[in-house]
C-alpha cells in the first residue's frame, strides 16, 4: 500500500468515525479532514515543524486546504470529541499501567516559566514530563486514559479506574496501591505472576517504537493532551486495521 493509498484509506475510516460533523462556515478544513491531519502527526511521531513541512513537501495534492503551520496546530489542541468515541468498549478483564513521557532534558528544568511538564520518576530513572495512564481490556485496546505531570503517583489514577467499577476488573502492579482507598475492582498482582502484563507492554512498545511517544515537545498542557487523544484513537484503530485475527491457540497478536 502506498502512502497516497493509506492516507486516502485511513480518511474514509476518520470519515466514517465523524460522520455529521459540519464544518463551521469560517472554517477552511472539515473535522475529518482535522481529525486525519491529527492522526498522522500521531503516527509520524515527529515534531511540529518536520511534520508541517512532510505534509506541504508530499502530501498538498491530497490536503489541498492545508493551513500554515501555527494555524494548524491550534486546530489540533481544540479539543475534538471524535478519538473518545474510537476508544473500546469495557471488558470483563483489563489491565492498567503508566508511561512516562519526556517533555524536556531535566538539565532545562525550571528554565522557563511557562514550562508544563514535572519532575518523576520513570522506568527506575528521573525525566521532566508527563505521565501516561492507560486502561486496557484483555484483547489490548485502549479503554480509557488520562493523563498528570510525571510527580503524580500511580495512585492519583484511582478515578479513571474507578469509573469501571461495574464493568472491569483491573489487573495493575503494586504501585496502584494506596494505603487506603484502593478501587474495590482493582486487582493487585506481584511481579511475574500475570500475563496481562505483557500485553500491556506490547502495547507501550507500540506506542514507543511506532508513535515515538516516550519523548514530544509540546509547550502547552491542551496540546500535549491532544497528541496523546490522537495517539490512542489512532492505534485502537490500527490495530484492528484487518480485524483481530486469533492464532490457532486463541491469541491475538496486536500488528
Amino acid at each position: 500500500m502506498t502512502t497516497a493509498d493509506f492516507i486516502s484509506e485511513w480518511f474514509y475510516r476518520v470519515d466514517e468515525a465523524m460522520r455529521g460533523r459540519a464544518k463551521h462556515p469560517q472554517a477552511s478544513l472539515w473535522p475529518r479532514e482535522v481529525g486525519t491531519l491529527g492522526s498522522l502527526f500521531a503516527l509520524k511521531g515527529s515534531g511540529n515543524r518536520a511534520f508541517s513541512r512532510g505534509v506541504s513537501r508530499d502530501w498538498r495534492s491530497l490536503l489541498p486546504a492545508l493551513p500554515e503551520r501555527t494555524r494548524l496546530f491550534r486546530l489540533f489542541a481544540t479539543p475534538q470529541a471524535w478519538p473518545q468515541e474510537l476508544l473500546a468498549a469495557p471488558a470483563v478483564l483489563g489491565g492498567v499501567d503508566s508511561y512516562g513521557i519526556e517533555l524536556l532534558h531535566p538539565l532545562r528544568e525550571g528554565r522557563s516559566a511557562q514550562q508544563i511538564g514535572r519532575k518523576g520518576k520513570s522506568n527506575r530513572r528521573w525525566i521532566v514530563g508527563g505521565k501516561l495512564c492507560l486502561l486496557l481490556i484483555h484483547l489490548g485496546l485502549v479503554v480509557a486514559w488520562d493523563c498528570a505531570g510525571a510527580h503524580a503517583p500511580d495512585t492519583a489514577f484511582h478515578p479513571r479506574i474507578e469509573a469501571f467499577e461495574q464493568e472491569m476488573s483491573v489487573l495493575s502492579d503494586t504501585g496502584f496501591h494506596a494505603k487506603v482507598g484502593d478501587p474495590s475492582n482493582l486487582k493487585l498482582c506481584a511481579r511475574s505472576t500475570w500475563n496481562t502484563g505483557m500485553l500491556v507492554e506490547t502495547v507501550l512498545a507500540r506506542l514507543t517504537g511506532v508513535c515515538h511517544l516516550q519523548k514530544v515537545a509540546h509547550c502547552t498542557w491542551a496540546a500535549f493532551q491532544a497528541r496523546l487523544a490522537f495517539t490512542l484513537a489512532t492505534f485502537n484503530r490500527l490495530v484492528q486495521w484487518d480485524g483481530l485475527q486469533p492464532d490457532a491457540q486463541g491469541v491475538i497478536h496486536l500488528s
